[in-house]
C-alpha cells in the first residue's frame, strides 16, 4: 500500500515542483485578489458605517475582511479541473490515461492537491498584505491551524464536487456550464461571499444541508471564529459528503469508462 501511494505523492511533487518554476506567473495572478478584496472592504466600511454598529452578526469589519481573504484564497487557489478532463476526452487523450499503472481519479487528485497547495498559500500572502495595511493583523490564535485542517478537507471535497461535474464529459463533452452554476452555488450558499450568519434564516437553513458550505464557509469561518466543539462538528461533516461524493464520482467514472469502451472511444 505504502509503494502504491508513494507513485501518487510523487505526481503531487512534481506538480509543486512545476507551479513553482512559474511562481512568478502564479503570484501575477493572485494581484488580481487585491482588486477583489478593496472592493469587498469599500462595500462592508459603507455598510457599517451606515448600520451604525460594531458587529454585524457577530463579525466585525476587521472579521469580515478576513474571512474574504481566507474565502477568497481557497476559491481563487483551486485548479480548473473541469477544463482539463473535457479536453481529455474530446481530444481522445483519455485513452492514453487508461492505459497508465495508476488510478485515474487518484492522479488528478494528487494533481490538483499539487498546484492548490502552491497558489492557495500564495493568495493568502497576497490577501493578508491588504487585511494588514487596511484593518490590521488580526489575533485568531488557533483559527489558523483550524484553517488549515478544515482547508484541506474544503479542498479535497471542491476537487469531487468539480470531478463529478466533469466525469459528465463522458456524455455531454461541453461541461463549463455546469462548472459555472457549480462555482455561483459555492459563491451564494457555501457562503464565499457572505458568511452564512449573515443570510435570511430560511436561506441559512437551507444552506446547511448543502454541501457547498463545507468548501468555503466552514474553514472562513473557523479562521476568523475558532470554536473547539464546532470545529469537530464540521470536519464530521466534511469527511460526510466526501466520502458520498467519492463514491458517486467512482461510480460515475467506472459507468463513463464502460461507455468509452463500447463506443471505441
Amino acid at each position: 500500500m505504502a509503494l502504491k501511494l508513494a507513485k501518487y505523492f510523487a505526481v503531487g511533487k512534481i506538480t509543486v515542483r512545476n507551479n513553482l518554476a512559474y511562481v512568478f506567473d502564479v503570484l501575477i495572478r493572485s494581484i488580481f485578489l487585491l482588486v477583489i478584496l478593496y472592493v469587498f472592504l469599500q462595500l462592508w466600511t459603507v455598510t457599517f458605517a451606515g448600520v451604525g454598529a460594531d458587529q454585524i452578526g457577530g463579525y466585525t469589519l476587521q472579521d469580515i475582511l478576513w474571512y474574504l481573504i481566507f474565502a477568497e484564497a481557497i476559491v481563487m487557489g483551486v485548479p480548473r479541473l473541469s477544463t482539463k478532463i473535457e479536453d481529455e476526452v474530446k481530444k481522445g487523450d483519455i485513452g492514453y490515461q487508461l492505459t497508465r499503472p495508476m488510478n485515474y481519479l487518484l492522479l488528478h487528485y494528487f494533481q490538483y492537491m499539487g498546484e492548490a497547495l502552491v497558489r492557495i498559500p500564495l493568495n493568502l500572502a497576497v490577501g493578508s498584505v491588504l487585511g494588514f495595511f487596511t484593518v490590521g493583523w488580526p489575533d485568531y490564535g488557533w483559527g489558523w491551524l483550524g484553517f488549515v485542517g478544515i482547508g484541506l478537507l474544503s479542498i479535497t471535497l471542491n476537487f469531487l464536487l468539480m470531478m463529478c461535474l466533469s466525469l459528465c464529459a463522458f456524455w455531454v463533452e461541453e461541461v463549463r456550464g455546469l462548472e459555472f452554476v457549480l462555482n455561483k452555488l459555492i459563491f451564494t450558499v457555501g457562503g464565499m461571499m457572505l458568511p452564512l450568519e449573515l443570510f435570511p434564516e430560511l436561506v441559512r437553513q437551507v444552506a446547511e444541508w448543502l454541501p457547498f458550505q463545507a468548501v468555503t464557509y466552514f474553514a472562513s469561518r473557523t479562521a476568523v471564529h475558532f470554536e473547539l466543539a464546532a470545529f469537530g462538528q464540521m470536519v464530521l461533516i466534511q469527511l460526510g459528503w466526501i466520502a458520498l461524493f467519492a463514491w458517486l464520482a467512482t461510480a460515475i467514472y467506472q459507468k463513463g469508462v464502460r461507455k468509452l469502451h463500447v463506443n471505441g472511444g
